[in-house]
């Protein structure tokens, strides 16, 4: 390194390059509020990726992990640690689901969730019963059984054969998954609304009447609520305002506030792994167990399921105002502006230099994905400053 290099000099000649980085050094945060290098702030309607659930810097989730670190840090799973059974029992409560797993993000608590389903067919249909329907537009993560079940061929096209046992249909056609479940199908994994996919929410009548398919066809039905999960779309778990509970859910994103965990929860009649089945070295830590504890304590405590459903009302139809934006959908704080043409790269990138933090996830839709914490001003001045970037 040189005095003369720039951050992103040096992350290029250090860093695998798969990541095509906005322009930004970003130093520090608080709340929905980010400060890059220079000292300018923006106003952040991303949240890592609907992570930062509880803002920026959050005092009591630093305090929760600053006490966990003077006392255990890491031991495995070999043992047992106070926190993570108390986040377990804690989620079994909010969820009405019975088992859990942890895992260190949400690529391998769908693995986790594939793997349970696998093992549940194995032991109720013999070693055929191992196939998994997913969506297309899906998206479940980038490890190889997660991109076999994400439903994006551009994304799967060069890691190529992936892992056999995965089938797409389209998503809300009841009648093309009756007709891709056989006696191999141990699972259906899919998104109540497909983030990645262009912030498109499934409506409950085709969830409904998939939980009903999958009862009567005896195969599990997974919701994948990485994204929507944790309050995102104004409930604890995206299903609680949209019927068809789930046998297998995955979290991951928005539990720990900022630092890396999953989750794969199950009923009791879904949990078919066995000792030495499966297994993760850091997946339920005690510094990360505990920091979930605190992120819903803070949801909890400030009420931001009600903030969450009150302030994406507010982006829907402030949104919906906007000159330019064709259609606003979406659940929650997990929002998507439909533009009239293909251009949400541009205005992502403009919506930057004008101090917004958004994303396009496809090409004529930008994500809105803030903090729970987001303040009615907050959302006037996310949309203005949107309006502005729209020209």
């Amino acid at each position: 390194m040189t005095p003369a290099q720039t951050i992103a000099e040096r992350e290029a000649a250090a860093i695998l390059q798969t990541y095509g980085r906005a322009p930004v050094t970003f130093v520090r945060g608080e709340g929905c509020r980010l400060y890059d290098d220079k000292g300018n702030d923006y106003l952040d309607c991303l949240a890592g990726i609907a992570v930062a659930s509880v803002g920026h810097a959050n005092t009591a989730v630093a305090a929760a992990v600053a006490r966990q670190m003077t006392k255990l840090v890491h031991v495995s799973n070999l043992y047992y640690t106070v926190p993570q059974v108390e986040l377990a029992e804690r989620l079994k409560a909010l969820s009405g689901l019975d088992r859990v797993f942890f895992a260190n993000d949400g690529a391998t608590a769908n693995e986790a969730a594939i793997k349970l389903a696998r093992r549940w067919g194995q032991k109720r249909r013999g070693p055929d019963c191992y196939e998994v329907i997913s969506l297309l537009d899906s998206f479940h993560g980038r490890t190889l059984a997660a991109l076999a079940a994400t439903g994006q061929p551009h994304k799967q096209e060069v890691f190529a054969p992936l892992p056999p046992g995965f089938v797409q249909v389209p998503a809300s056609d009841i009648d093309a998954m009756a007709g891709a479940i056989g006696p191999q199908t141990a699972g259906v994994l899919i998104e109540t609304t497909q983030g990645e996919g262009g912030v498109v929410p499934l409506e409950p009548d085709y969830l409904q009447e998939l939980r009903s398919l999958c009862d009567e066809r005896e195969v599990l039905l997974i919701f994948d609520d990485v994204q929507a999960g944790i309050g995102r779309t104004g409930s604890w778990f995206s299903w609680q305002q949209l019927g068809g509970e789930p046998d297998i859910a995955t979290l991951a994103k928005a539990l720990a506030g900022g630092l890396p965990i999953g989750a794969c929860l199950s009923t009791e009649r879904a949990a078919a792994f066995d000792y030495g089945d499966h297994a993760t070295t850091f997946g339920g830590g005690p510094v990360i167990t505990a920091a979930a504890l605190a992120v819903l304590d803070e949801i909890e405590n400030r009420d931001l399921l009600a903030n969450s459903r009150e302030r994406g009302a507010q982006f829907v139809a402030r949104l919906s105002e906007v000159d330019g934006v064709v259609d606003v959908r979406g659940r929650g704080l997990l929002v998507g502006a439909v533009l009239e043409s293909d251009r949400a790269a541009e205005v992502t990138r403009t919506a930057l230099s004008n101090g917004l933090l958004v994303n396009n996830v496809v090409p004529d839709t930008v994500r809105f994905a803030p903090p729970l914490v987001i303040s009615p001003d907050e959302v006037d001045e996310a949309v203005s400053k949107f309006e502005t970037s729209l020209g």
